[in-house]
């Protein structure tokens, strides 16, 4: 069985040593003959390059290790790393096949672009627990999108001013909350006294109502016991969800929490553009999200339509293809996030080019609370609009008969609605 990744090679010299090279370096290749190496050996667990496949020269370098003008080859490789390597160990799999090849000089940019994982990595994590099916069961929304909103720690509210605004946002029909993936348990909001304060009103609407709005407490740290002393909080106090940072807890706390985990997992990426911004470096969202499946997340944030960040559609769009995309089976995709300054507007185009779902969870912040008519007003607005999108109807002529909307598009018809 192999693992093979393709890499998107840059060298001012010839791509096919190129790859090779990492092939070689990255299994059983050494500077020097060592005692006891056999061909029968490196035969067994050597990398070797399956294809190569040329691309247009690149103009610049990636890494400034060439002056410009100097002819820069590129091509697209798929290297096999034998499972005897590796194995399924996902800290040994980011050393020798992603992480190590990097380190290798004669290139001037590398990127990860593909990765296709044998069947020994189903069975080897646990994949998520709740997923698409989980996350609709508990926030009781079938037939359209999961509608969303977000608690911003950049006002500072503490504990009981939050409560006030998230009961508030109960009642206007949401479906999901969550806390921004800046706010921990800051001295001005400890993570104790915030699940005190909004679960009971969680708890109060679900008992009158019979709908339990999902609430994701932020519950991220370096330390797994004091992360998994977090999680228990919110699940002793009734809660369902949690926002997890991926990159700062990394593979170990993600591995930790997954296996004791009572919660649906939404998974944040920040840190990932260190990772993906630069196009002829680094690694693409599709192979990267694959490592975070396989650990256990739930639900996974990836932007949206005309964000207010870098990421342009066409990355989003492959994004979201990524994540629905089955690694082994339909169980192991976790519900799509799409978020950063969305709003009604967005919604025509996310469900074209997303293959006409209403398999996933829209996250709008001002987009839903800084409605003119308020926040209820802001939820109708988004409801309306995937009502619309679904329908094929333009908006605007939606809006004629649905107020709320109206009021959004007048608001936010520039885009700012972050």
């Amino acid at each position: 069985m192999m693992i093979v990744l393709t890499y998107r090679i840059e060298t001012p010299g010839s791509v096919e040593a190129m790859a090779n090279k990492i092939a070689s370096d990255q299994s059983t290749g050494t500077f020097v003959p060592v005692p006891g190496e056999t061909e029968e050996l490196k035969s067994r667990v050597a990398a070797r390059v399956l294809a190569i496949r040329p691309l247009e020269d690149a103009s610049h370098p990636s890494w400034p290790e060439a002056p410009d003008g100097v002819r820069l080859n590129r091509a697209d490789a798929d290297i096999a790393f034998p499972l005897d390597a590796i194995g399924t160990d996902l800290s040994a799999l980011m050393t020798i096949a992603i992480g190590g090849t990097f380190s290798i000089k004669g290139m001037t940019g590398l990127r990860v672009i593909d990765m296709k994982l044998p069947e020994a990595f189903r069975d080897a994590h646990p994949g998520p627990q709740f997923g698409i099916p989980g996350s609709r069961r508990l926030t009781g929304v079938e037939g359209r999108p999961i509608i969303g909103t977000i608690v911003k720690p950049a006002l500072g509210l503490r504990p009981y001013e939050t409560a006030e605004l998230v009961g508030e946002l109960i009642e206007s029909g949401v479906d999901f909350i969550k806390d921004d993936e800046k706010l921990m348990s800051p001295a001005y909001s400890p993570l104790k006294e915030r699940v005190a304060a909004i679960m009971p009103r969680i708890l109060n609407h679900e008992q009158k109502t019979g709908k339990k709005v999902m609430y994701a407490f932020g519950i991220s740290h370096a330390d797994p016991d004091e992360m998994m002393r977090n999680h228990d909080l919110v699940l002793e106090a009734g809660g369902n969800c949690a926002v997890v940072n991926i990159n700062s807890i990394g593979f170990g706390g993600m591995s930790f929490l997954r296996k004791r985990s009572g919660l649906v997992l939404h998974a944040h990426r920040n840190g990932w553009d260190v990772l993906t911004r630069h196009p002829g470096i680094g690694l693409d969202f599709k192979v990267y999200q694959q490592l975070w499946r396989l650990l256990g997340v739930d639900q996974f944030q990836i932007n949206g339509i005309r964000v207010k960040y870098w990421e342009p559609d066409e990355s989003f769009v492959a994004s979201f293809k990524a994540i629905s995309t089955p690694l082994f089976s339909p169980s192991d995709c976790p519900l799509p996030v799409a978020g950063s300054g969305q709003w009604g507007g967005q919604a025509p185009e996310t469900y074209q080019r997303t293959g006409r779902t209403t398999d996933l969870l829209y996250l709008c912040g001002g987009g839903i609370v800084s409605h003119p008519q308020g926040p209820a007003a802001g939820v109708r607005a988004v409801q309306k609009a995937w009502q619309a999108a679904v329908a094929d109807i333009p908006l605007d002529d939606y809006a004629k008969d649905h107020p709320e909307l109206a009021a959004s598009i007048a608001k936010f018809g520039d885009g700012k609605a972050a």
